[in-house]
């Protein structure tokens, strides 16, 4: 399926909310973070309805720090309408599944990036209670609860187990977000978790990252998400010594949210989109380090 990982690959759902568990799934594959988002973003613009039922991204390409490229023109402008709509930013989002710039604090130090991370973490929870308060991505899949492995920490367990010997069963290799204890509730509308799990494969490739989101708003936080877990992913292949190769997300329901379809503000976003797209070779923005701090909220 993934033989031209250049070239976006999708098969069109039935667009319209009212038939949103179609029976073929959209698939996107591509080299470039941000041309990959404006293929799913462009799909629900150009479509009947404002979601995707079921989603498939598949991204690879990453060089040899496990970075991916990102077409510049792209992420400006979702930055920009971002902040025009009072939402927090791409690098926002990301930071509450990897805090990269943390990671970059720590001197690459794991040990000393999870220490770093369970200080830091109730001043992210109060600077934004309503929304932080029911916990955050890196949170859980490191601090978990104390009834799991390593005091919680499900990345510490899996780099331990993958380092301890040769062999090990690649099921070992999981992380959990969702949480019953915590996450079965009555509320309506819930906005954390929405990334549900996270697996860790070993190839002969290099690894590969797998992540399932039972909802994903597109507009709000896809973007992030998808830098988010590439950051995830190589901060995972680092500990382990292979190379990232490749990155999947399937996504039960993809929502555009948060914005119109005929929103004015969108128009700058959807020309960057296309024209991304219209090009055979993106032109890139190199990887940054996420912000320290989260102030807005949890990602979904």
């Amino acid at each position: 399926m993934w033989d031209s990982p250049n070239i976006a690959i999708w098969r069109m759902t039935r667009m319209s909310k009212s038939n949103s568990h179609a029976d073929e799934p959209t698939v996107v594959s591509d080299i470039d973070l941000s041309r990959a988002w404006a293929s799913i973003f462009l799909r629900i613009i150009d479509g009947r309805g404002t979601e995707i039922s079921p989603l498939v991204l598949s991204l690879s390409g990453f060089d040899e720090e496990g970075r991916l490229s990102e077409t510049a023109s792209v992420r400006h402008a979702l930055d920009q309408v971002l902040t025009q709509k009072r939402k927090i930013s791409v690098e926002d989002v990301a930071y509450t599944i990897f805090p990269e710039r943390l990671w970059q604090i720590a001197g690459r130090d794991r040990a000393r990036l999870f220490q770093l991370y369970k200080g830091v973490y109730p001043r992210y929870v109060a600077m934004n209670r309503r929304v932080n308060g029911r916990g955050l991505y890196f949170e859980r899949l490191t601090m978990f609860g104390n009834n799991v492995p390593c005091d919680g920490n499900q990345l510490e367990w899996i780099l331990s187990q993958y380092s301890s010997r040769s062999g090990i069963r690649d099921s070992k290799f999981q992380a959990a977000v969702f949480d019953p204890a915590r996450d079965h509730i009555k509320n309506a509308r819930v906005g954390f978790p929405c990334l549900q799990h996270v697996s860790f494969v070993p190839t002969g490739d290099g690894l590969v990252v797998n992540a399932f989101y039972a909802t994903q708003y597109v507009f709000d936080k896809a973007y992030g998400n998808y830098l988010g877990l590439a950051q995830l992913g190589a901060f995972m292949a680092c500990e382990m010594g292979l190379h990232f190769a490749r990155l999947n997300v399937t996504v039960g329901v993809a929502k555009l949210d948060g914005v119109s379809k005929s929103d004015a503000a969108l128009k700058p976003l959807i020309a960057a989109a296309r024209a991304a797209l219209a090009v055979a070779v993106p032109s890139t923005v190199p990887g940054q380090p996420a912000v320290a701090l989260v102030a807005a909220g949890a990602a979904s």
